[in-house]
């Protein structure tokens, strides 16, 4: 019990010691009971309803001692309606005591949570003005009602002037379209690409993130636009260059080709020059003429494989965009892909676009052979040997028919240009790696090697 609890109870208690030799001194000429709710009015602040219901009655026997002389009845009654004032008193008294602490904590949680609710809007307000992306939003009209800083200079808006009160519809007319858009009582959310007209009429790609609300003045709309321009150019310029690598290693690989037929050809005409005696005919010399112009042709070939370009690749990032790629694929036919591939493997030599694209290949593969069988599996294995990586394409396929044609450019029985494996093959061959095919039974295995960085 606290010093100050002890204190409070000492003195109701000297307090109702002297009502009492208060009363007594007075005598029967007078009554001084209601004098006790003093110090039942002072109980209520540290006694809880038991001890005030004890107080109250040592109060009414107090009273009842000194009190006015009366029948017994009387007396009874008097004791009652003292003890049930008393107690009423008290617990009324204790009643306001808790209804003041109760609004005083009600405040200060009310103080805090506007405290909270000040930092947090501070905050947010904070994050979009220093956010570089154009943070907008806009009324059921399409006016622009609030936006950052940056938007002026995303928009190009001229210095001195806000976005505030422009029609929206006249830079990005993809949101006044949305605002016509009557999705329900859950609201809009989703996102864009879209043409954005800035202020001096420059035309940017930019990507928006927008979402409808409903406010009390009506309909609203809150966007995030960001300028991918940049992003574009970059992206495209990108593809170009892996197209044009690409190419570049088709035609090379076909180049061989060609110099290989060329070749043969060439033999086949000597042998018939010979063997025949028939060097002086015109139709076999135009045939060796043409044979010797193909291999020339073919000779323009470039090197297979590429020097000065390979960049060390995270194998684990391309593994992993393969695996958002590719398993949604194989979710939607009943399928699965197993992973199993170390947490530390190493980096690897070669071009991660291309790497990309031969993984995407082979999986594509075996998502075209497993859809007609019951179990349709691929697993995805990578191991270390020696200073190269092997990354196995193993799937739960029939299996392949004629393996000593697989890598042949052309392929007939092929969904596509017959091309896939062929390339893939170039490609890797290009990077110091090999794409090899393992017969296992049943099911189908390939094997991608690369060299470790």
């Amino acid at each position: 019990m606290s010093a100050g609890r002890i204190q409070t109870l000492a003195g109701i208690a000297g307090l109702a010691a002297f009502i009492a030799f208060a009363d007594w001194y007075v005598g029967t000429e007078a009554s001084l009971g209601v004098f006790y709710i003093v110090p039942m009015v002072i109980g209520a602040t540290v006694l809880s309803w038991p001890g005030l219901v004890a107080l109250a009655i040592l109060c009414s026997c107090l009273r009842s001692w000194f009190d006015v002389p009366a029948p017994l009845s009387e007396q009874l009654l008097r004791f009652a309606f003292a003890t049930l004032a008393y107690i009423a008193s008290g617990l009324l008294v204790a009643a306001l005591i808790r209804n003041r602490e109760m609004t005083i904590n009600h405040l200060a949680n009310i103080r805090h949570e506007q405290e909270l609710r000040r930092e947090a809007e501070e905050q947010l307000r904070i994050l979009a003005e220093s956010s570089p992306a154009a943070i907008l939003t806009v009324d059921a009209n399409g006016t622009v009602i609030a936006a950052n800083s940056a938007t002026n200079s995303v928009f190009m808006i001229p210095e001195g002037e806000t976005m505030k009160g422009r029609a929206i519809g006249e830079y990005l007319p993809v949101l006044l379209d949305a605002l016509q858009f009557d999705p329900g009582p859950e609201g809009l959310r989703t996102a864009a690409q879209a043409q954005v007209r800035r202020q001096n009429e420059e035309v940017f790609l930019a990507n928006a993130w927008f979402s409808s609300y409903m406010a009390a003045e009506g309909k609203r709309l809150a966007a995030i636009v960001v300028d991918s321009s940049e992003e574009m150019r970059d992206r495209e310029e990108e593809s170009l260059h892996h197209l044009s690598e690409g190419n570049r290693i088709a035609i090379s690989a076909v180049f061989h080709e060609v110099r290989n037929l060329s070749g043969a050809i060439s033999v086949i005409s000597a042998n018939l020059k010979d063997k025949h005696g028939i060097g002086e005919d015109e139709d076999l010399r135009a045939l060796t003429s043409l044979a010797g112009g193909l291999e020339r042709v073919a000779s323009v070939e470039l090197r297979s494989r590429t020097e000065g370009r390979l960049d060390t690749v995270d194998l684990q990032g391309v593994l992993d965009d393969l695996r958002i790629v590719i398993e949604q694929d194989w979710r939607d036919i009943g399928g699965s892909v197993r992973w199993q591939i170390p947490r530390d493997t190493p980096p690897v030599l070669g071009v991660r676009y291309g790497l990309f694209q031969a993984f995407l290949n082979l999986a594509h593969n075996s998502h075209r052979a497993v859809r007609e069988c019951d179990v349709r599996e691929l697993s995805v294995i990578v191991f270390a040997e020696d200073n190269k990586i092997v990354i196995r394409f193993v799937d739960s396929g029939l299996g392949v028919s004629r393996p000593e044609r697989l890598f042949a450019p052309f392929q007939s029985g092929s969904n596509g240009t017959g091309l896939g494996l062929y390339v893939s093959r170039a490609v890797l061959r290009s990077y110091g790696g090999e794409l090899r095919f393992e017969p296992r039974t049943p099911g189908c295995c390939f094997a991608v090697e690369v060299q470790i960085a």
